[in-house]
């Protein structure tokens, strides 16, 4: 009877082992769509910065005949970036994945084309500095959320607060026009997405983990990828905005 037992429980140890790699296998899979689609998306909005940058004739049409303000096309680049996420959060049901891929793709180009401003805005060498090191920051707390045995969900609650937070700071400054209130939500929001960062990344890394133990079909697995992509997009995009915004030398 122990003879018995011994070789059941190791049946069942080599089926468990056998799961885990597979499980882990689908999960690197997934963080590796989630990155590759993450990257992407910056270079889409890198290039269509540098063709509005380099072209007035493109960044024109975003403004009055006056030049003194945007016109409706310029404000509906502004404000279309947050349409395009609620669409894709919301919608996520509903929607196809081409369906989703071109949102991604269309926000990922008219983030760019916002981008293009900060780039009249700010020297190119603050540029340059400001996103190698939000490169770093960001990879080093991606590393760390993806490594890390700590459970830090309830610490990314916190980080949401805080988003909320200086979400609410940023419109009322919008009216104060305070340099000191801006700095100072800077310094919160470089801290809050650095934050982000690393509890995003864990929580990806175990909503792969959960993919195939769940049964998730395929085209939903592409979707959660394109989430996670977005999530991820955001943390370094505006990483780098509150770094810009502390450390960027302006042009005279």
């Amino acid at each position: 009877m122990n003879q018995f037992n011994q070789q059941d429980f190791t049946n069942y140890t080599v089926v468990d082992s056998r799961q885990a790699s597979a499980t882990g296998a689908v999960s690197r899979r997934f963080m590796s769509s989630v990155f590759t689609w993450m990257f992407f998306a910056l270079g889409v909005s890198a290039v269509f910065a540098l063709l509005f940058y380099n072209n007035l004739s493109l960044t024109q049409y975003l403004f009055n005949e006056a030049g003194t303000g945007l016109n409706g096309l310029g404000y509906a680049v502004m404000f279309a970036p947050l349409g395009f996420v609620m669409l894709m959060s919301f919608g996520f049901q509903r929607l196809t994945v081409p369906l989703m891929i071109a949102l991604f793709l269309a926000y990922s180009a008219i983030n760019g084309i916002s981008f293009s401003f900060i780039i009249h805005r700010y020297s190119p060498g603050s540029i340059i500095g400001c996103f190698a090191t939000s490169s770093v920051m960001f990879g080093v707390m991606a590393v760390m959320g993806y490594t890390t045995d700590k459970d830090l969900t309830s610490f990314g609650s916190l980080l949401m607060m805080g988003v909320v937070g200086i979400v609410i700071a940023m419109m009322v400054n919008m009216f104060l026009h305070s340099d000191g209130l801006g700095y100072l939500i800077s310094i919160i929001g470089v801290a809050v997405f650095t934050g982000l960062t690393a509890y995003d990344v864990q929580k990806l890394k175990r909503i792969g983990a959960g993919i195939e133990y769940e049964g998730i079909s395929a085209n939903d697995t592409k979707k959660q990828a394109l989430l996670g992509a977005l999530s991820l997009y955001l943390d370094f995009v505006n990483l780098f905005l509150m770094l810009l915004r502390l450390f960027g030398n302006r042009r005279n």
